[in-house]
């Protein structure tokens, strides 16, 4: 069959489909789908159109506080829930979106780390009895993500770093850290985090409505969203972070914009929610006390939790997927409390056992002992040698 694959990735958050060999996804629309809820005079007429009359995307959110439709998210927290709303939505990005025939193209679509049988099955069933696909592949998002790092790097002669590495992968609905070792995913030791883009929009949303800013109350939320993606950051120390924004208040930030209805001028300051934001994931305490633990301690129980045999390469490779994970400064941050956290413990069992003292020698990522120069997307950690 010469026609070209087809990759659907449906997140919770966005959708993005696209024809296999491409640098970039052909579409990225959001994952919402707006039904008709039977109020409109055109399907009260004609009833067997009513199975058609919905709309996904940018299209379905328009359609979002109006009387005649209802709009839905199939998928929460990376797992499909609504089949029905699901199979719509794949409809509409075949035909619509990617003009294609289904039964002439082979389908990659990818599903969450520890997906149950159950939705796998639903997925096929789905796949080939109503679109009639020749083939169906559905892969884990972390293999995917760390086949994709492997081949933007410049360092493709190291094949084992292909299929080995930590897949921290955090979208809108989830944070999973996943450990793959050759290609193989370790189920036991995945972690995953109900904190991600969507809990961050709420968060920086709570706080501008706390802080009594002039924004209108139906455009607040979209506003959080775009003040999350467009101006916030990740800084080395939140206490040190308020000082600097208390002695230089050139710090905050204005942001305009025009009322949907009235079309009147409206503006607002945005200050701490920039770098609050994204400091839910290292400090997640200051949103919700439900989250004791910070993403570093997840990562780093995380590759502690795998064979002893497995850890240095986990630990050399780990991979940010995601958008949650595009903050700036993003990797340093986490590099840097991983680093610190893996340092102290490393000293404190070697002062439990003298008999090592002097003999552990701390080298940088690009150690000549075992040969694995770092590479600028893996954001590789230190190698370890006891000698003696």
């Amino acid at each position: 069959m010469s026609s070209l694959p087809i990759v659907l990735d449906n997140g919770t958050g966005y959708t993005k489909m696209g024809y296999a060999g491409n640098i970039e996804p052909s579409f990225v629309i959001p994952t919402a789908i707006a039904v008709n809820n039977g109020g409109s005079d055109a399907t009260k007429v004609d009833k067997k159109m009513g199975d058609l009359d919905f709309f996904i995307g940018d299209e379905a959110l328009k359609k979002k506080g109006g009387r005649n439709y209802s709009v839905n998210y199939p998928i929460k927290h990376g797992v499909v829930e609504n089949w029905d709303n699901m199979e719509r939505l794949w409809q509409r990005c075949i035909f619509k979106y990617l003009r294609c025939e289904p039964e002439e193209h082979f389908f990659l679509l990818t599903e969450p780390p520890l997906n149950t049988p159950e939705n796998r099955e639903l997925t096929a069933e789905i796949m080939f009895e109503t679109f009639n696909v020749p083939g169906l592949y559905i892969a884990v998002q972390a293999i995917l993500a760390l086949a994709a790092s492997f081949t933007a790097s410049r360092d493709q002669d190291d094949h084992s770093r292909m299929t080995t590495g930590t897949v921290i992968d955090s979208g809108d609905g989830v944070t999973h850290v996943v450990p793959v070792y050759e290609g193989h995913v370790i189920g036991t030791c995945i972690k995953h985090i109900p904190l991600a883009g969507r809990d961050i929009t709420s968060f920086v949303h709570q706080l501008m409505r706390d802080r009594k800013e002039a924004v209108p109350p139906e455009q607040a939320r979209e506003v959080a969203r775009i003040v999350k993606e467009q101006h916030s950051y990740t800084c080395k120390d939140m206490v040190k972070e308020f000082a600097r924004y208390d002695a230089n208040p050139t710090m905050f930030h204005t942001f305009s914009g025009l009322h949907h209805r009235t079309r009147k001028p409206w503006e607002c300051d945005i200050g701490y929610e920039r770098f609050l934001g994204p400091e839910l994931f290292f400090n997640p305490e200051i949103f919700s006390s439900d989250f004791p633990e910070s993403l570093p301690q997840i990562v780093d129980k995380c590759i502690l939790g795998c064979p002893i045999d497995t850890r240095r390469a986990l630990y050399q490779n780990i991979v940010l997927s995601g958008g949650s994970t595009m903050f700036k400064d993003f990797g340093r941050r986490l590099q840097r409390d991983i680093d610190h956290r893996v340092k102290k413990r490393i000293k404190m069992n070697m002062a439990k056992h003298p008999n090592f003292k002097g003999k552990v020698r701390f080298f940088p990522p690009s150690c000549s002992l075992c040969a694995s120069p770092r590479r600028s997307l893996s954001r590789s950690l230190y190698c370890v040698h006891v000698s003696g």
